[in-house]
C-alpha cells in the first residue's frame, strides 16, 4: 500500500518530465523554459469528483477538494507529462459518513488504513488542440495511468482523458499566472482497480444484493488551478 508521507511536489520533482510540452504549446512568453506550476491541495478549489450512476440503483458521488498536482512546463521541449495525487482520507461519498467509510474499505480492501492509501495519476505526452490564448479555453485529449492504493488497472492500460485548459494571466485569479485545467474520464471501471466489495473481506455476503445498486463504471471529473511561481523582480 502506498505511503503518503511523500508529497505530490516531491513526486513531481522526481518525475522530471512532468507536463514539459505544455509551455511550448502555450506559445506565451510568460511561461519560460523549465518552470513548475503547482496546485495548493489546501485551497479547496482543486476538486475531483467521481459519479457512479446505477441504472436501477443509486447515484453515488465521491468528492475530494485536496487534489495535489505538479506541472513542469518547457516552451522549447514540446513533450511532457503530469503527476497528481489525492489522499483517500480526503474523499467523501454523498456527504454521508457510512457511505464514505464503506468506500474507503472497498478502496483499501481492508488491508490498511485509509491514511496510507491514495489515488495517483501520471499523464504522459500532453497535447492541446491549437494555440493557447489568455482566458480562452482550448481542448486537449491524452491518456493517464492510475494507481489506487498502489494497484494498477487489471490487465494494465491507461485511461482516456479529455478536457480543456485556460491560461489565466497574473491578476486574473490571484497575483500569479495560472492554468485552470478541467479534465474528464468516462467509463472509469472501479472494479478493474479492485475498488469493490468482492475484493474486501467481510463484504462477500453482500455482493450479490449490492450488484444492481452500485454501478461498476462511472465518470471522474477534475478541476484544478495550477499556479506558476512568482515572477522574478525587475532590476
Amino acid at each position: 500500500m502506498r505511503n503518503t508521507s511523500t508529497t505530490g511536489r516531491e513526486r513531481g520533482a522526481r518525475s522530471a518530465s512532468a507536463w514539459i510540452a505544455l509551455g511550448a504549446l502555450l506559445g506565451l512568453p510568460v511561461l519560460a523554459s523549465a518552470r513548475t506550476l503547482t496546485t495548493n491541495p489546501d485551497a479547496g478549489n482543486n476538486v475531483m469528483s467521481a459519479v457512479f450512476d446505477a441504472a436501477i440503483g443509486e447515484r453515488i458521488t465521491a468528492v475530494s477538494s485536496a487534489v495535489d498536482c505538479t506541472l513542469d512546463v518547457d516552451e522549447h521541449a514540446q513533450v511532457g507529462s503530469a503527476t497528481c495525487h489525492v489522499p483517500l482520507s480526503s474523499v467523501v461519498v454523498d456527504n454521508e459518513p457510512t457511505k464514505t467509510e464503506h468506500f474507503k474499505q472497498w478502496a483499501t480492501n481492508k488491508k490498511g488504513p485509509a491514511e496510507s492509501c491514495s489515488f495517483d495519476l501520471v499523464v504522459d505526452e500532453f497535447e492541446v488542440e491549437g494555440r493557447v490564448e489568455p482566458k480562452m479555453p482550448v481542448e486537449f485529449e491524452t491518456t493517464g495511468t492510475f494507481t489506487i492504493c498502489g494497484r494498477k488497472r487489471e490487465g494494465g492500460g491507461k485511461e482516456k482523458i479529455t478536457g480543456t485548459l485556460i491560461h489565466l494571466p497574473p491578476g486574473t485569479y490571484g497575483s500569479n499566472e495560472m492554468l485552470r485545467v478541467r479534465a474528464r474520464i468516462e467509463d472509469f471501471d472501479r472494479e478493474a482497480y479492485g475498488i469493490t466489495p468482492a475484493a474486501t473481506p467481510g463484504w462477500l455476503a453482500r455482493v450479490q444484493s449490492l450488484a444492481p445498486v452500485v454501478a461498476g463504471k462511472g465518470t471522474i471529473e477534475v478541476n484544478i488551478f495550477a499556479r506558476a511561481p512568482e515572477a522574478p523582480a525587475k532590476p
